[in-house]
């Protein structure tokens, strides 16, 4: 069973309904705010908030980081183990993408979904932690492939013109693995960003965390974002192959997992 307790925080795999409910809670606080209200229940309490939840989550493990002093909750994600490509059609990302290109990856892969923190905690210790736990499953499953989708708050393209210019300038897939156009609404920055020249420091500043952190490790994007009006965020299909990392970045990731 994942865990992993380094200094103020721990990780640990969601084992009741209770923990369920208060991963759906944190989800609702970071990405429905306060629009959309239910009964949830953390630490088995009962509390009224934003709910996120979506037929997804039976089939997924759920990670859980937490301050181990107040037993706060501060950050959650999901994980959806595949044999092989093949299994792909069964991810939340296969409705918005289209996958058939990854389709003949012959290894084990993972879905990282639904990655938030709690917008009150600001410790970047909590994102190393949530690294650390998703490095330790990783090694212990033996998984090759890494994706998901990376978000950006928000479906005006605007704000972030210079961080896709720079997604498409240095990240975007390789052609053998390049997602294609599904979802009917997308911003095709591949395209439309063809001449723009990416001021670096802007770019990174509106890059998500998560995002920054695929990216530092190897990752790449999808050559397009997804318009996701239901979440109102911006996504980019995100993919990692686990023996690209670079050795220091592996040590590095390694050591926080140990």
């Amino acid at each position: 069973m994942l865990s992993l307790r380094k200094g103020r925080y721990a990780a640990r795999l969601a084992e009741t309904a209770a923990d369920l409910a208060a991963a759906q809670a944190l989800r609702g606080r970071a990405f429905r705010g306060a629009g959309q209200d239910g009964p949830v229940s953390g630490g088995g309490a009962a509390a009224q908030g934003p709910v996120d939840r979506d037929a997804f989550d039976a089939d997924c493990r759920h990670v859980l980081v937490e301050e181990t002093r107040s037993g706060a909750l501060v950050c959650c994600f999901r994980l959806l183990p595949l044999r092989d490509g093949a299994e792909l059609h069964k991810s939340y990302s296969a409705q918005y993408y289209e996958l058939s290109a990854l389709g003949s990856f012959p290894g084990k892969m993972v879905e990282m979904g639904r990655f938030c923190l709690d917008p009150d905690w600001h410790d970047p210790d909590i994102l190393r932690v949530a690294w650390g736990a998703m490095t330790r499953f990783v090694d212990e499953e033996g998984v090759e492939m890494l994706f998901g989708c990376s978000s950006f708050l928000g479906t005006e393209t605007e704000a972030y013109l210079d961080a896709f210019a720079m997604l498409r300038a240095r990240h975007i897939a390789p052609r053998r693995w390049l997602p294609r156009v599904k979802a009917p609404d997308v911003f095709r920055f591949g395209r439309l960003l063809r001449g723009r020249q990416p001021d670096a420091k802007q770019a990174m500043l509106r890059m998500p965390p998560l995002l920054r952190t695929y990216l530092m490790m190897g990752g790449w994007v999808s050559d397009h974002a997804v318009v996701d009006r239901d979440l109102n965020t911006l996504h980019v299909f995100t993919g990692l192959e686990i023996r690209a990392i670079p050795p220091a970045r592996a040590r590095l990731l390694r050591e926080v997992a140990g």
